[in-house]
């Protein structure tokens, strides 16, 4: 102790300032542990699938003999071993653990092969031979909404009076697009580990987005109670939304094979049967009439989405809706009608990816304003500000969504107009016009496109969160939170607000392994939520812990508890300072508290799923970004030659991280829309199903030019350290690609007609585009 206390410097928090990701340095070294790296357990075997290979049939029975016959083959399972519910305990009750009686898409998982080794479960998992009976398939999405084949009812939202405004309108176009699909292609493929325990108890190892889901489907098919089940994640190698539910069917699979042998049991699929067996981005299609007057502002909308969910619902409920909440993007639809046909397919079911109907919802709406720029001859920006959401007074405020939510905190265009002054957009535009007038071959486009994103879980009750909070005798603190690591650094950022909040180094702080035995019903790591939930609730909970030593403190020195600091590893108070290590040997000693737990729930939000109206997000995360590019109009070839992006993640908790994120997301969101074609033939096979044939961006593809910066303000609404969410965001400023690829075929055509552009802007997309 000392009682002079000197002057000193403000500390530094942890907090706000670049540190490495927790993992980075293990990673690296190649000693970071994800699933497969897991030391097997003696006596461990190992499942393969057996997939169907027709989209469509009803399945006769199955012969197992073959495989069975082979020495070191232990067990083939089918539907009938299934002990508990012979159906996943999904959302709709509609997906069957392994097929029944009928198969509905190439790749469905009749059954499971378990044997000594990994390539003697897949060999003979090809010897079982299912009997089917073929029956007709459906794999056109138009054919699907002709024959009302919907796994969920369709969805119309309405505001005004889109038929009246669009007969009244000074001009009118119509048109549809289709915009693809997207595989998740995750570093790390779909894999778990079961092992039994005793008396009838389950630890599995999974690699999920979501523990507690794991949980409940694992017990649920098992025939248990949840209690009987614990499932663990240290880290995933990616994730992007495949590894919410679709982890749940491995980790099943996987328990109910080391139930039938009771001896522990991995699968781990194949990238090949990955592609096959697991849901894509869902692809959608659609038709459009819009309405607007001379300057380019809206006058009227009438948008149907027809949503490619596959064989069953799955998350296709909630993607669409969110795709109906992004529909305007980052601008006021007065008079609209949307309707979203949820239409049932002989394929994978669809399920979450990164953005989960958002980049959906805007591209659409994006394709059509930079039609309606080319009509009138205009600037796409000029066209896209003239319809932003603002405070404009006139006849009718233009700072509320179709779904009724008022847009607070806006910057949209502060935001744009600072981007288009230091991107140059004006001055390059007009470069760019005369390069095209004077390339014959080599056209160059540009684009800046804006994102508004609506952050929360549009299920209202997934928007909650709990953490523990363990601080040991050496002064070293242990954190549980129930979201998970799959490399975009949440851990770190919990660690982060941890040690800011107990005023102690970053290094002390140590973020475990996600487990359903610790924190219980966590929701998912998804929807951009996992730091603005996890990372108050480790908030919270350290809170306690510091009011805890704080109250003792106050006691110690005779004065408030509201005059005790906590900071750079010292415990202040006006009288004494010392270390945090010496102030948590005195509390352990006389029997202080020195855990806690936290629970944090998102305020405001609220939203009837009936009408899809209401505040169904806390806040909105804003960006912009202004894209290059160029296009040879002999080959339809194409390449991002320049990219500048402005992103709003509020107060940054981790700017290198966040940095990364929006990096990744982008070129992620880039390949979606350039290169990455999901491609299944009339017998309904994914034939795209391998790097070979499906290809996402390498480092080549990213530009020389690649700048990032973040928006200077923090969340105006009462979120951890004033951060916003960055996760998926970014990953739609990549739209920006879409409509510069859009703006040089108009430029290489010149006449001034709507571009006829699907998603992904293939080669050979763009060369039918400029004919």
């Amino acid at each position: 102790m000392n009682a002079a206390l000197p002057d000193r410097a403000a500390p530094r928090m942890a907090s706000g300032q670049s540190h490495p990701h927790e993992s980075a340095a293990a990673q690296i070294a190649g000693a970071a542990t994800y699933i497969d790296d897991i030391p097997e357990v003696r006596g461990t075997l190992y499942a393969a699938p057996v997939l169907s290979r027709v989209a469509h049939g009803k399945l006769l029975g199955v012969d197992t003999q073959a495989a069975l016959a082979l020495p070191g083959v232990h067990a083939v399972l089918l539907a009938a071993d299934v002990p508990g519910s012979k159906m996943l305990a999904a959302f709709a009750g509609d997906e069957p653990v392994f097929a029944i009686d009928s198969v509905q898409h190439v790749g469905q998982v009749i059954g499971l092969v378990v044997a000594d080794s990994v390539m003697l479960a897949r060999r003979a998992a090809r010897l079982v031979a299912p009997q089917m009976e073929v029956l007709p398939a459906v794999l056109d999405v138009r054919a699907a909404r002709q024959a009302q084949s919907f796994v969920l009812p369709p969805v119309t939202v309405r505001r005004g009076d889109a038929a009246q405004a669009l007969a009244s309108a000074p001009h009118t176009l119509h048109g549809t697009l289709e915009v693809g699909g997207q595989e998740h292609f995750y570093l790390e493929g779909q894999v778990a580990y079961a092992l039994p325990q005793e008396q009838n108890q389950w630890l599995i190892h999974s690699s999920t987005q979501h523990p507690g889901e794991v949980q409940h489907w694992v017990a649920h098919a098992l025939g248990l109670d949840n209690h009987a089940v614990t499932v663990q994640c240290r880290r995933m190698g990616g994730g992007f939304g495949g590894k919410e539910t679709q982890a749940g069917h491995l980790a099943v699979w996987a328990a109910l094979a080391a139930q039938k042998v009771m001896r522990p049991v991995k699968l781990r699929l194949d990238r090949d049967d990955d592609f096959l067996i697991t849901g894509k981005r869902h692809p959608f299609s659609y038709d459009y009439r819009v309405g607007f007057d001379n300057s380019g502002r809206l006058c009227g909308l009438q948008l149907q989405m027809l949503v490619h969910c596959g064989f069953s619902a799955d998350l296709s409920g909630p993607v669409a809706d969110r795709a109906i909440f992004h529909a305007d993007n980052a601008y006021f639809l007065r008079d609209v009608e949307i309707t979203s046909y949820r239409c049932k397919l002989n394929t994978q079911s669809h399920t979450a990816f990164r953005g989960f109907g958002g980049p959906q919802g805007m591209i659409v709406t994006e394709a059509i304003l930079g039609d309606i720029a080319r009509h009138l001859g205009l600037d796409p920006l000029t066209v896209r500000q003239r319809n932003l959401y603002s405070d404009e007074i006139g006849e009718v405020q233009r700072n509320t969504t179709h779904y009724g939510m008022q847009v607070e905190g806006n910057i949209l265009q502060p935001l744009i107009s600072k981007l288009a002054q230091t991107a140059n957009y004006s001055q390059r535009r007009e470069a760019i016009a005369s390069w095209n007038q004077n390339s014959a071959v080599v056209k160059r486009g540009i684009a800046l496109t804006p994102v508004k994103f609506g952050i929360s879980f549009t299920a209202t009750l997934f928007n909650q969160a709990g953490a523990l909070v363990h601080v040991y005798l050496d002064g070293s603190v242990t954190v549980n939170h129930g979201g998970t690591e799959m490399g975009q650094g949440l851990h770190t950022k919990v660690a982060q607000i941890v040690a800011d909040e107990l005023g102690v180094p970053l290094a002390s702080v140590q973020v475990s392994a996600s487990d359903t035995s610790k924190i219980p019903n966590a929701s998912a790591t998804a929807a951009s939520a996992g730091t603005d939930l996890n990372g108050r609730a480790a908030q919270f909970a350290a809170r306690h812990v510091r009011d805890n030593l704080a109250a003792f403190v106050a006691g110690l020195d005779g004065v408030g508890a509201g005059a005790v600091e906590f900071a750079a590893g010292q415990v202040i108070t006006p009288q004494a300072r010392r270390s945090f290590k010496d102030v948590v040997a005195l509390a352990y000693a006389n029997r202080i508290q020195l855990w806690s737990d936290g629970f944090y729930r998102t305020p405001k939000i609220h939203y009837d799923k009936t009408t899809l109206t209401g505040r169904p997000f806390y806040y909105f995360a804003y960006g912009a970004a202004c894209t290059e590019v160029a296009i040879d109009t002999l080959t339809g070839e194409n390449r991002v030659l320049r990219v500048d992006i402005l992103h709003d993640v509020g107060r940054s908790i981790n700017p290198a991280i966040n940095i990364g994120q929006i990096e990744g997301g982008f070129v992620q969101g880039m390949g979606w829309l350039t290169s990455e074609e999901l491609v299944w033939n009339e017998q309904g096979l994914l034939t795209t199903h391998a790097p070979s044939t499906y290809k996402i961006p390498t480092a080549g593809d990213v530009p020389g030019h690649f700048k990032v910066d973040l928006w200077p303000e923090a969340n105006p609404e009462d979120n951890v350290f004033g951060s916003k969410a960055v996760g998926e965001p970014p990953f739609m400023l990549a739209i920006s690609v879409f409509e510069a690829l859009r703006d040089a075929v108009a430029q290489a055509r010149g006449d001034k007609q709507a571009v006829k552009l699907d998603a992904p802007a293939t080669a050979e997309r763009v060369l039918a585009a400029l004919s």
